[in-house]
């Protein structure tokens, strides 16, 4: 078995063409540590409906250029065998370790396949490249991005010809191209002959972002903005310039791309401590909002001024910021239908109601949420929004934040501010509150077990609340796809409902709770919240201990 190993790593080092990954697999080799070979060559990372996604590093079971490179020739043999084999397809990437080489590999293999290419001409935001796609008439288009994932990874997102994410069963169809290509001495990879793309792009990217705004509204909002490290600050400085919007403040320890993400811990806006130094420009410059994006900038997030904070401020959560988006699109006289995954609050679909709009329900991600017929918003609590769909046909960080910034100044105008309008919607539809249990772990079978325990012993109450259906989401429900998760619906003194689900992207097991409690006047809103939590931290203890996590 040993020498079954070995003998794969030296295969896989004897055609890895980076010299970083050689030299480690080398020192791996020399070292004679068989359980440190074993995590990288006891499989493959599997190409699913996220692409790729995992840690920097040697062998298949990482991200690197082999991997890439064979992820490429199979997307190329897929657009091939679907009459695609002339087309473009536009490669995007962002600012982290290896993506600008994954990028230019992509790019290689699509022209040695005969396809076009064309790279964009720099790290820029995810939402550059959805629109590229649709923009330049593309088949099909590349981000190299592992989003809010921490500084080790990477990772290789696929998008068709209408700007969207792949989903199934063309990822089984990719995959499986993937599995048949051979050695890379057999994938074609010229040094030149694609496209690397000027700012024309990206200007006509800011002048489409500019439509989500209403002509002559008000563009007052002061904002604080950070980066987090990622490649948001250039764009999004653009778009708030071109807007008119007064110049957002930068956190300027987090404004330039660094993919060594040194500030924080995790590059995601909801993780602890991500917004500490946001916060503290806040206090310096007293904005009216603080906005983030996350590395990649696809993802919006939003804090307001909050007294009784240790810190000033208070970050909306996703739920949050996707029904007040809701809100202000309906003011503006948005038609169409509105959508939202199965995890996000369902004040979503009582806000279309109210409207008569059109909603839906999709399974997670916005794979998903941009294939709804009609769409004119989408959002899953996760930050993300798509504000435009007939311009990004997925989540957007900069055109959310352009949205955000005019709704603030529009209620600056009245004297109000952001909570005053998410008040009005919980005296209109009842206060939603919602919150996530979110277990991150080493060991990928703690995740799976916590899931059959669950359909094994599925719980019957959850905090006083007695479970009224229990569903298992890998059956299909509701006419959805089958998908890896269990959904519960509680009823009592208040309605609840609990989603648990693994990570798509992350080793997490994330448990999604939503409790609804009516209001009657706005004097009973801080009880209403306070009940709300003790709710949602009583859900958090009792699904913990019927998961046994």
């Amino acid at each position: 078995m040993q020498q079954d190993l070995i003998a794969r790593a030296e295969a896989w080092l004897a055609e890895d063409p980076d010299g970083d990954t050689r030299d480690e697999l080398r020192k791996l080799l020399d070292s004679g540590d068989p359980d440190a070979l074993a995590e990288r060559f006891a499989g493959t990372l599997q190409f699913g409906t996220a692409g790729l996604r995992g840690e920097l590093g040697a062998g298949p079971m990482r991200m690197n250029r082999p991997v890439v490179i064979r992820a490429a020739a199979g997307l190329a043999a897929y657009l091939r065998s679907t009459g695609q084999g002339d087309g473009l397809v536009v490669v995007g990437y962002d600012a982290r370790h290896k993506s600008a080489d994954f990028a230019r590999d992509t790019a290689a293999v699509m022209t040695g396949a005969g396809l076009r290419a064309a790279v964009l001409p720099r790290p820029l935001p995810t939402p550059v490249l959805a629109f590229a796609i649709r923009h330049l008439g593309a088949v099909a288009g590349v981000e190299v991005t592992a989003s809010h994932n921490p500084p080790r990874d990477n990772g290789y997102k696929v998008y068709l010809g209408d700007g969207s994410q792949i989903v199934s069963p063309v990822d089984a169809s990719i995959a499986a191209e993937i599995d048949a290509v051979g050695p890379l001495a057999t994938v074609p990879r010229p040094e030149d002959g694609w496209e690397v793309l000027g700012d024309e792009v990206l200007t006509a990217y800011l002048e489409r972002a500019l439509t989500v705004l209403s002509p002559g509204s008000p563009r007052t909002a002061r904002v604080v903005h950070t980066a987090l490290h990622g490649v948001g600050t250039e764009t999004l400085n653009a778009a708030f310039a071109r807007a008119g919007f007064p110049a957002p403040v930068a956190v300027a320890e987090q404004a330039a791309p660094d993919p060594d993400f040194p500030t924080v811990a995790f590059p995601n806006p909801e993780e602890p401590g991500a917004m500490d130094l946001a916060f503290a420009a806040a206090r310096r410059a007293a904005p009216d909002i603080v906005i983030a994006n996350d590395p990649d900038a696809d993802r919006c997030a939003v804090a307001v001024p909050d007294a009784e904070a240790a810190s000033g401020w208070r970050m909306l959560r996703g739920d949050e910021v996707g029904a007040l988006l809701a809100a202000h699109l309906v003011s503006k006289g948005a038609t169409g239908v509105f959508a939202e995954s199965i995890v996000s609050s369902s004040l979503l679909g009582r806000i279309a109601e109210a409207a008569g709009v059109g909603y839906e329900e999709t399974l997670t991600g916005f794979k998903w949420i941009a294939r709804v017929e009609g769409l004119r918003y989408g959002y899953e609590e996760a930050l993300g929004y798509c504000v435009d769909p007939g311009g990004v046909r997925d989540k957007d960080g900069i055109t959310a934040a352009l949205l955000v910034a005019e709704l603030a100044s529009a209620l600056k105008e009245k004297g109000r501010g952001l909570t005053d309008l998410l008040d009005d919607l919980a005296l209109a539809h009842g206060l939603h509150a919602t919150d996530q249990l979110s277990v991150r772990v080493r060991d990928l079978s703690l995740i799976a077990r916590a899931m059959d325990r669950l359909r094994d012993e599925p719980p019957t109450e959850l905090a006083g609340l007695t479970v009224v259906s229990a569903e298992d989401l890998s059956a299909g429900a509701g006419g959805l796809p089958p998908t890896d998760g269990l959904r519960y619906h509680l009823e009592g003194a208040y309605r609840a409902r609990v989603i648990v689900r693994p990570s798509g992207t992350e080793p997490k097991l994330k448990c999604y709770l939503e409790a609804v409690i009516p209001v009657t006047d706005a004097s009973g809103l801080p009880a209403a919240r306070a009940r709300g939590a003790e709710l949602l931290s009583a859900l958090k203890r009792d699904l913990s201990e019927a998961a046994g996590i």
